[in-house]
């Protein structure tokens, strides 16, 4: 299908995060019933839990396993760590050393201290089922506990690899499709249906893409065929299907890379709907996070409208109730299903990353939550948007996937009739509630959700619904618990919400993304997957990119000649001008700064941080100027520009918020009567701030602010390769209240900051830079006559990462590729060189290769963007070079393809022989690799610290004895386990490093003030005017 054949539709938008209280309330209204249909669901309610709990019990059942190992209990936290990492692991010793650290970390059971008896429980449970060696009387732990004396470690092994498998067992229908149509037979025969899932993580390479979609077509035609025997002559919603995810099916499904998306998975999906019309199946497209709902909702609207699967209504997608856009987007489907004269098949769900989306929100600066955050608030959603599918039966054909018995009650109430709709339950769940059903006079059908894969593939979504159902508050960990009356598990969720109470449907533990700071607002983040926000943040850079022309901002300087400024992604588009200061102007500079500390250092604490405050306020309402300015001059992608904006705005609110109560008052100090004893902080004077071109925003503030939080007087001597960034942010200090003789910027080379930093009367040093120039600063301040005074020094890393085997290999790709590319590299923080564990070392490569390949360079305004340009030519020269000199004695394993024009160096990846090959930082997007053996890792650690650098290090492993063990031995900065290393945030992550990497005090962090400001301590002699009064006037008792 060509992009001209395409229908237009009108594409889906709704609020992501509107009030849960407005929202909930309107369910409420929707949700009434007469008292008969209240006593009709708890009847029928009732009746499923009492089945649940005459067949509960038995040893196996997978509900009984997550009452016993719930995620409340640090059993079930264990058994998840290993069920998500032992299966993937190749070699024994790893695996020896993960099954040790989990059973050493204790309190396994509730009956003995030591370790082994979580084990034996775990594990036995499993033997038990599989291998039928329980005898009456005997108890799983006891079972284990023999086969462990007899055996050894090499059993304990074996039985907890077992003790996985059969767990995954319970919860996969089979390990190919062909293994799972033919245990499906079974349940078949009783009336059951199946849609099939082909396990497996989202794609990070364009292999993986192909992989799942051959995966995909081969199930269809697999399933197909077998309908056709088994289900022959019966037509949907009769005949089974398969769910697919888009994720599964490009390396790049974001809602940035919207277009390309569109033209290259679209097609794909419409091939595999075909297979699956001409079968008759159910073709259901599963549901993505939060973030890529309007995206999968295009690529439905555009697949869907494909003339070729007109006259078949097996198409479908999964809806997410916890998502407070569920029933626009039903909306939606319905009207699709009008325009095309067509039906569809929805699932309605829950939805399986709450926790994922709670966090993202935060993380992000997002508004408010795209989900509910009270679990009754999202069973309302889930009955509301029942009500709503059951009403467009003539378009929809309703799935309602739930294992909760009073969910299933409400819903048969509802319906009135028991036509036009299906219940759908996990494999391995929900078993004694659909048997119970079909036993009585409901019997509407019940499709099984079947997962298909390999135990490998089963990890991440075995973790998903353990998190799903597995919870203290879920139906599923609660209905078989006989000590929990059968009339709390009938409460309706409105009456859980305390709505009647007045009590509001949010979380009121959990605060809103922009409130998670107690002492100052979270800064203001931006939704890539709201196509109006997106289009709203282009239209205003478009608006806002004039022309800067930057100089001195000092009083009574002008500078040297104009010098025009070029973007580096497009050298003939001219970005502004720019007048350095003359070094000879610097005197002058440093006088008028300090006539203005005399008088800033005794402004009012409060008032000083009032005005950084404003400051802050003022860049996120000049978000697109700004955006527009970093993106142009430095280079910088939307996300980076984003990312940039918020951490400028957070170091102003925090230095603002750590200063009022440094500096608001001084501190009581303990002594002896008769005297008063106060210690305080002041300024120090002037302070020099010297800042990078890596982040000419974020640092550049950073620095500025804390300065003048601490009552300094600031010179700012920013990059020369982004004066006019600085030059703006100046002035918007200015206009927000720091007076112009209190911060002043000086544009220039280096020969501007060597005459600030060599002045006998300047208060101290904050630079950020170059391991050279730190020292070359350093011996200047220890040269020249006059105070000693601090110098505040952040420079480079030669970062590693640590990977073993028990790392799961997408999310070691994309926190690599992340912190090893973003930003081109260019950050102090990048990762440079990755230990790789050899077992595992070929799979890992290969995909961080993979995904590497799929980033795209270009233009760093389009937000397809991922890798926008280096800052220079001669950062361009310098990576070329290293890579040309360093492929002559290692391997060059990628060099990936740069634009023709621009100033844009590709990722690179080169396998070192040995880590001592790289013997400096290379700062760009060149990542070095070196493999180890597991036995090796003390090698590995001496190896890093031998470099000398320790500013951030990365390690991804679930044996936390290895986690414990490289934190110890190692005296780095920053310390990362099992996420990307870049990106450290204000307050949460204070950043800097030990050694060649830094000085400290760590920015954004709770001791930095110090290094800007002097101590005080005043002692009063009380008792001076003849007597101590106050202890004369004290009582006696």
């Amino acid at each position: 299908m060509t992009a001209d054949a395409a229908p237009v539709l009108t594409a889906f938008h709704a609020s992501h995060a509107p009030d849960d209280d407005r929202l909930i309330r309107d369910f409420s209204e929707r949700l009434s019933f007469s008292s008969a249909q209240d006593r009709a669901i708890d009847a029928r309610a009732t009746r499923l839990i009492k089945a649940i709990r005459s067949d509960s019990g038995q040893i196996g059942g997978v509900e009984d396993f997550l009452r016993e190992y719930g995620l409340s209990t640090r059993e079930g936290l264990a058994l998840m760590v290993l069920a998500e990492a032992l299966l993937r692991v190749p070699d024994a010793l790893t695996q020896d050393r993960l099954i040790e650290d989990k059973l050493k970390e204790g309190g396994w059971s509730d009956h003995e201290s030591h370790g082994d008896t979580w084990f034996v429980s775990a594990s036995a449970w499993a033997l038990g089922m599989s291998a039928k060696v329980i005898k009456p009387g005997e108890t799983p732990e006891g079972v284990m506990r023999g086969l462990v004396k007899r055996m050894g470690m090499p059993t304990v092994r074996t039985a907890t690899r077992q003790a996985m498998r059969f767990l995954g067992h319970h919860f996969v229908l089979g390990e190919t499709i062909e293994d799972a149509l033919g245990r499906a037979a079974k349940n078949e025969a009783r009336g059951y249906r199946h849609s099939y899932d082909m396990l497996g993580e989202g794609a990070r390479t364009r292999a993986d893409a192909k992989r799942y979609f051959k995966s995909y077509a081969d199930a269809i035609a697999a399933i197909g065929k077998s309908a056709d025997k088994v289900a022959a002559g019966r037509k949907l919603p009769d005949r089974p299907g398969i769910s697919v995810k888009l994720s599964a099916l490009h390396p790049r499904y974001l809602a940035t890379h919207r277009e390309q998306v569109l033209e290259e998975l679209v097609p794909d999906l419409i091939k595999l709907a075909q297979m699956a019309k001409a079968h008759d199946l159910n073709f259901t497209v599963d549901a993505e996070e939060v973030d890529r709902l309007e995206l999968s909702l295009d690529v439905i609207d555009r697949a869907f409208a494909d003339p070729s699967l007109a006259g078949w209504d097996g198409f479908g997608l999964a809806i997410q109730a916890y998502q407070k856009r569920a029933p626009q987007v039903i909306d939606h489907i319905a009207g699709l299903c009008r325009k095309h004269g067509r039906r569809m098949m929805v699932r309605l769900v829950k939805g399986a990353y709450w926790d994922t989306e709670i966090k993202r929100a935060q993380e992000r600066g997002l508004e408010g939550y795209a989900v509910f955050t009270r679990k009754a608030a999202t069973d309302l959603s889930y009955l509301a948007c029942s009500r709503q599918l059951l009403e467009l039966r003539d378009v929809i054909y309703p799935q309602f996937a739930t294992h909760n018995a009073l969910t299933v009650a409400t819903i048969i109430e509802m319906a009135e009739d028991r036509s036009g709709f299906e219940f759908q339950r996990l494999h391995g769940m929900g078993e004694v509630v659909y048997d119970s059903l079909h036993k009585g006079n409901d019997r509407v059908p019940c499709r099984i959700y079947a997962p298909v894969g390999g135990y490998r593939d089963l990890l991440a979504y075995l973790v998903r619904r353990l998190l799903e159902n597995g919870a203290n508050s879920s139906f599923v960990a609660v209905a078989g618990d006989k000590n929990i009356p059968v009339e709390s598990l009938l409460e309706r969720p409105d009456a859980k919400l305390g709505l009647a109470r007045g009590q509001s449907a949010r979380n009121s533990q959990i605060p809103l993304p922009l409130a998670i700071y107690p002492e100052r607002p979270n800064s203001r983040g931006m939704e890539f997957g709201d196509r109006f926000q997106l289009a709203s943040l282009m239209e205003g850079m478009e608006r806002s990119s004039a022309l800067v022309d930057a100089g001195p901002l000092a009083p009574g300087l002008k500078g040297g000649a104009e010098q025009k400024i070029f973007s580096p992604s497009d050298p003939s588009r001219r970005v502004g001008s720019v007048r350095f200061t003359d070094p000879k102007d610097v005197d002058k500079a440093v006088t008028t700064a300090l006539q203005g500390f005399r008088s800033w250092s005794r402004t009012d604490p409060g008032l000083r941080a009032a005005a950084l405050d404003r400051a802050a306020d003022l860049i996120e309402d000049r978000r697109d100027r700004f955006m527009a300015l970093l993106s142009i001059e430095a280079g910088k992608t939307l996300d980076d520009g984003i990312a940039e904006i918020r951490e400028a705005v957070d170091f102003l609110r925090y230095y603002a918020a750590r200063s009022r109560e440094m500096f608001g008052q001084m501190q009581v100090m303990p002594g002896p009567t008769g005297e008063e004893n106060r210690l305080g902080w002041r300024g120090r004077g002037v302070f020099v701030c010297i800042s990078p071109w890596n982040f000419p925003l974020a640092i550049f503030l950073g620095q500025v602010s804390a300065g003048l939080a601490a009552g300094n007087a600031v010179i700012a001597k920013p990059a020369e390769q982004t004066s006019l960034v600085a030059h703006e942010a100046v002035l918007l200090l200015h206009e927000a209240g720091v007076p112009k003789d209190v911060l002043l910027c000086l544009p220039g080379e280096g020969d501007v900051g060597a005459a600030l930093t060599s002045h006998p009367r300047i208060g101290g040093v904050a630079f950020t830079g170059s391991t050279e120039t730190a020292r070359a600063i350093n011996r200047t301040l220890a040269a020249k006559d006059g105070p000693i005074v601090p110098f505040i020094a952040e420079t480079g890393g030669l970062n590693a990462m640590i990977v073993d085997a028990t790392a799961l290999a997408e999310q070691v790709a994309d926190d690599v590729v992340m912190s090893a590319f973003r930003s081109a590299g260019q950050r102090c923080s990048a990762l440079r060189l990755l230990f790789v564990q050899e077992d595992v070392a070929d799979h890992m490569l290969e995909m961080i290769e993979g995904a590497a390949r799929e980033l795209k360079l270009g233009d760093p305004s389009q937000p397809s963007t991922d890798i926008g340009p280096v800052i220079d030519e001669a950062q361009r020269e310098m990576l070329a070079g290293h890579i040309a000199t360093i492929s002559k004695s290692q391997k060059l394993v990628y060099a990936g393809e740069t634009p023709k024009e621009g100033l844009f160096f590709a990722p690179h990846i080169v396998e070192l022989k040995d880590a001592s090959a790289l013997d400096r930082e290379i700062f760009g997007p060149v990542l070095h690799v070196v493999r180890f053996k597991a036995k090796k890792l003390d090698a590995v650690l001496d190896a890093i610290d031998a470099t000398g650098f320790g500013l951030t290090l990365g390690v991804h492993s679930r044996i936390e004895a290895t986690v414990r063990k490289v934190i110890d031995r190692l005296d780095t900065g920053n310390v990362y386990i099992n996420r990307n290393m870049i990106g450290a945030v204000v307050g949460t992550q204070p950043f800097g490093g030990s050694g060649l990497s830094g000085t400290g005090f760590k920015a954004g962090g709770p001791h930095y003030l110090m290094r800007f400001a002097v101590e005080q301590a005043v002692s009063v002699n009380t008792a001076a005017a003849g007597g101590n009064a106050g202890l004369i006037a004290m009582g006696d008792g």
